[in-house]
């Protein structure tokens, strides 16, 4: 009797807790209500995205992604092969004499995270480290056109006279990929230098006007490099034998690569860094198309001496109708994405080395969400989204407390001695003060980096040693759908306590109990 009163303990028990279990979400069968998606495209909005579906896998969101650059994304989506798409390009735009159409597919953009385009570089003077280097617009043009080719040149020292230059090889590493920090760099240079792009371009047996680009062309003999998305650009030149080295990358990547970056100079005459502050700087300057991209010309020609010159955000293709294997199904799983990064991911997005995305621009994302068919419409309080850019008067506090630059970053001036990016830790090379790379360690010909804490402290991460790409294990907690304080999981605790008593001490009690009704009845 007392094995027969354990076993249907047991099993009230068991039923309790599969009940709780399933309640929370826990189970397979309702983490299946949330099937998976699949992505392709920006690497440069890659590290955001990365962080964003490890911390959403908590609520049984499998959000797969693949960064193979913006114009592959983009061709995928087109021909039904993912469900999303991430690009910084839209889709109409002529490039090297071929326009790439809009898909038949019913389609919309959503902004999801600024950032500012940035140049690592690998340099050593007088075997130290160079990290606070500055460099004009039409330096860094000449630079990636084959222009200027030693480091020592006349016009490279004219931006740096606090550094000791070495006359050592200039080697422009570019995207051999499609690409929308291509084509963003090159719009840049395009509007702002366009005479000396326009004749590297006929070098390269491109019509002119060349303009935006995703493929960078390149010039036999020029000494330029090729590489394959922003992973393999930063993990290029970041290695240590590869000094002289210079790449257009996310800031987030030279950050977790433990690297610096220039500092570009701006239309006040200072040199900035593309930091989280000086990136919602830059695109106060951004006129916002209607279809939600971007005209940047503003943000080229931002007067203010806060902000850096090649700030941009990046945007999500969703679909709006059920096509090419689309359902309604993945329409609420990456309907919920998208509630979870344009609220709660903006929060991470300085540590991760983005910027916040302003109100304005996720208001605008909040309806574009609701065009996903299948999409579990929510009514979200903006207001507790505590991303750093939101005000109560609706301007863009991180704009409005950016730091201004230093004296020392100045045109003309000899340069700030702090180093940047992913050095900023480690202090300049200004001739005199030398710094070290603290993020570098050398193994067997091999450098893997530290994130300096750019991630920020007080997580786990797990870093790709051939990238410098970290990625939190341990998932910051987000608000997906609204609980109150007493969720499924204190449920699924309460009800497996309360099992394990009852599977403990009702067998006994029972038995106890009938032992006294057979001594009394005799």
């Amino acid at each position: 009797m007392f094995s027969r009163i354990r076993v249907w303990a047991a099993t009230v028990t068991s039923v309790l807790v599969a009940g709780a279990l399933a309640l929370s979400g826990s189970l397979p069968a309702h983490a299946a209500n949330y099937v998976p998606v699949s992505g392709a495209g920006s690497s440069w909005s890659a590290n955001a995205i990365e962080q964003w579906r490890t911390n959403v896998q908590q609520y049984g969101m499998r959000v797969n992604y693949a960064s193979t650059g913006s114009s592959d994304g983009r061709n995928q989506f087109k021909s039904g092969t993912v469900d999303y798409a991430v690009s910084e390009i839209p889709y109409g735009i002529t490039d090297g004499g071929v326009t790439d159409s809009r898909p038949t597919r019913g389609f919309a953009y959503m902004p999801i995270v600024a950032g500012g385009t940035s140049f690592m570089y690998n340099l050593t003077s007088g075997g130290k480290q160079i990290t606070n280097l500055r460099l004009s617009g039409e330096v860094l043009t000449k630079i990636f056109t084959g222009k200027i080719t030693k480091w020592n040149d006349a016009a490279i020292k004219a931006d740096n006279p606090g550094i000791t230059l070495p006359a050592r090889q200039v080697v422009p590493v570019v995207r051999s990929d499609g690409s929308g920090s291509t084509a963003q760099f090159t719009a840049w240079m395009a509007s702002q230098h366009q005479s000396l792009w326009d004749s590297y371009c006929r070098e390269a047996g491109r019509s002119v006007p060349c303009g935006t680009t995703s493929n960078f062309p390149v010039v036999a003999g020029k000494g330029f490099v090729a590489q394959p998305n922003s992973t393999g650009v930063a993990g290029y030149v970041k290695q240590r034998a590869n000094d002289g080295t210079i790449t257009y990358v996310e800031y987030s990547y030279a950050k977790n690569a433990g690297f610096p970056v220039a500092k570009v100079l701006n239309k006040a005459g200072y040199f900035v860094e593309p930091t989280p502050s000086n990136v919602a700087v830059g695109l106060l300057g951004a006129r916002i198309n209607t279809d939600l991209t971007s005209n940047l010309s503003g943000v080229y020609n931002n007067s203010d001496s806060r902000a850096y010159p090649l700030s941009s955000y990046s945007y999500m293709i969703v679909p709006t109708a059920l096509q090419n294997n689309f359902t309604t199904d993945k329409g609420k799983t990456l309907g919920a994405f998208a509630y979870y990064f344009l609220c709660e991911g903006q929060q991470q997005a300085p540590a991760l080395g983005y910027s916040p995305l302003p109100i304005n621009l996720v208001k605008s994302g909040m309806d574009q969400i609701k065009k996903i068919p299948g999409v579990s419409a929510q009514s979200i309080d903006i207001s507790k989204c505590n991303n750093p850019t939101f005000s109560k008067d609706g301007t863009n506090t991180l704009a409005k407390s950016a730091p201004a630059p230093q004296a020392c970053d100045k045109q003309g001036s000899s340069q700030c001695a702090a180093g940047t990016g992913g050095a900023s830790d480690s202090g300049g090379n200004t001739g005199t003060t030398t710094g070290t790379d603290t993020g570098s360690t050398t193994d067997g010909g091999t450098t893997t980096t530290s994130n300096n804490g750019a991630i920020g402290a007080g997580s786990a991460y797990d870093c790709n040693p051939d990238t410098g790409v970290c990625v939190a294990v341990a998932a910051v907690p987000v608000t997906v759908d609204q609980q109150p304080s007493w969720g499924p999981t204190q449920t699924v605790m309460l009800v497996s306590v309360l099992g394990l008593l009852l599977l403990v001490l009702l067998p006994p009690t029972v038995v106890q109990v009938i032992r006294q009704r057979r001594e009394s009845g005799k």
